[in-house]
């Protein structure tokens, strides 16, 4: 019983999480981009690739889950879902599928971008987690994380050359004094 009903919050969470985009999505749909950075494309290919494995419903026979695997995915899906949508709140029209700068572009800081340069990665990787101790077997769960990071760092590296050449010397500082999307972790 307790599978099924940390797989309904999951999915319910997974649900909660994808909606966070949508107003951030129409803000940002009609500003004309005026950098971007190719590379951050196969970061986004490998996260891609990361989900698929981390939802792939290759296991044993007998396959089953523990109940300490259910009750960690129970706790860490709703806050990164809560994460996601303040995160979001904040960026606004600065969001972006792929890494890119607009013109009128702004330097967020405020929010969770006070403790984290990219909130909506570390929300992104608790879904995972979340993901993987509710429904996937070990060594697919292990291989959507390497996926994950190796995507994720191909992404923010991307992203944090765009932001430090538009603002330069406040985008070194702030990185200086915050954590890249892992907490404790720079």
């Amino acid at each position: 019983m307790l599978q099924w009903i940390a797989l309904a919050e999951l999915l319910l969470c997974w649900i909660l999480w994808s909606l966070a985009f949508v107003k951030p999505s129409r803000q940002a749909a009609d500003r004309k981009e005026v950098a971007k950075s190719p590379s951050s494309k196969w970061g986004i290919l490998l996260v891609m690739v990361s989900f698929a494995l981390v939802w792939a419903y290759v296991r044993p026979v007998g396959f089953h889950k523990s109940a300490p695997s259910l009750i960690a995915s129970m706790i860490l899906a709703p806050p990164s879902v809560a994460l996601v949508w303040v995160a979001a709140r904040h960026l606004g029209k600065q969001w972006r599928y792929a890494a890119a700068l607009r013109e009128d572009h702004e330097l967020i800081q405020t929010g969770p971008y006070r403790w984290l340069r990219h909130p909506i990665y570390a929300s992104m990787f608790g879904m995972q987690l979340a993901t993987g101790f509710c429904w996937t077997w070990w060594p697919m769960f292990l291989a959507s994380i390497l996926f994950f990071l190796a995507g994720t760092e191909i992404r923010i590296r991307s992203e944090d050359r765009l932001l430090e050449s538009r603002f330069q010397d406040s985008f070194r500082a702030y990185r200086s004094r915050t954590r890249a999307y892992i907490p404790f972790v720079r």
